[in-house]
């Protein structure tokens, strides 16, 4: 497909490049190797006849003429995608391929399990689901819809709270039998803590350690939530942990039940993407989600 002297295929990989950052990153991406990357760059670079890219020995940075291509093309993106749902599939069904990017306690145990019955109402959308410990660039397209938690600020984009949840302090049945007594977050400084890495923290929301006990420190720190509460689980000392995801088959105990953190998760996604139904169709699916949990 060429649209005004430019192949689509490699307005495709400027995409993919623009959004990894690497060449090597988006041919990995895009099931090709980076020579063909390149030389395709290097090809779109003289049909236009300007420098979209400044190669770096660490990967690529879009020039002005790049970020004003890339704007544009995420436009004409979001135009096919949303095209193909409605003239191939027309008004009733939902197709295409969803993006949804979440922090990697509630994506991956609260709503992986859960796809399936969106598949059910849903069967011609395909879902990519990211779930990490880190936020997500909605600008350049990491994701078409992110769950986030706390409220995001002005500007990102269209915002929807989701859901409220709690915090609590935990610790295996097996660590609290040998462990000294604990009445007090004052009594926390005699045990082992799991907690996450301080300079990996990615939002202040987080940060709710230092709220328990101002001078928290982690004898086992680990970068996810689900991380955290695998230590916790097998032992490893007391974690903060998301009370929605504990269960009786962990075996473990609340300590100091007195002390909870309340945080909230918001849907947020690109304004461009308003009225694309697979946006809506999703964000309908997150919601009754969270209307239905416990």
């Amino acid at each position: 497909m060429h649209t005004g002297g430019m192949d689509w295929n490699d307005c495709r990989m400027f995409l993919a490049v623009a959004r990894a950052g690497q060449m090597l990153a988006a041919a990995r991406a895009l099931g090709t190797n980076q020579a063909t990357v390149s030389r395709r760059m290097k090809k779109l670079e003289r049909d236009l006849d300007v420098r979209l890219l400044d190669r770096r020995p660490h990967g690529t940075e879009l020039t002005d003429e790049g970020k004003a291509l890339l704007a544009r093309l995420e436009r004409a993106e979001t135009e096919l995608l949303d095209a193909q749902e409605a003239l191939s599939l027309g008004r009733e069904r939902v197709g295409g391929t969803i993006r949804v990017g979440a922090p990697d306690g509630f994506g991956t145990a609260f709503l992986a399990p859960r796809l399936p019955d969106f598949a059910r109402s849903h069967p011609d959308l395909k879902v990519q689901l990211v779930p990490l410990p880190r936020a997500f660039s909605l600008s350049q397209r990491e994701a078409d819809l992110a769950v986030v938690i706390g409220r995001p600020r002005r500007g990102l984009g269209v915002t929807r709270k989701l859901m409220d949840y709690t915090l609590g302090l935990y610790a295996s049945e097996a660590y609290l039998a040998e462990a000294p007594a604990i009445t007090s977050p004052a009594d926390l400084r005699n045990h082992r803590l799991v907690g996450y890495v301080d300079d990996l923290i990615y939002t202040p929301s987080l940060d709710y350690a230092h709220e328990v006990l101002r001078d928290w420190d982690s004898h086992f720190s680990v970068a996810s939530a689900l991380g955290q509460q695998a230590v916790v689980t097998a032992g490893g000392g007391i974690g903060i942990l998301h009370d929605y995801l504990v269960t009786p088959q962990m075996g473990v105990r609340r300590v100091l039940p007195n002390v909870s953190i309340k945080r909230s998760y918001w849907i947020v996604y690109p304004e461009d993407l308003r009225q694309s139904r697979r946006v809506r169709a999703f964000c309908d699916f997150l919601i009754g989600c969270a209307s239905a949990a416990p």
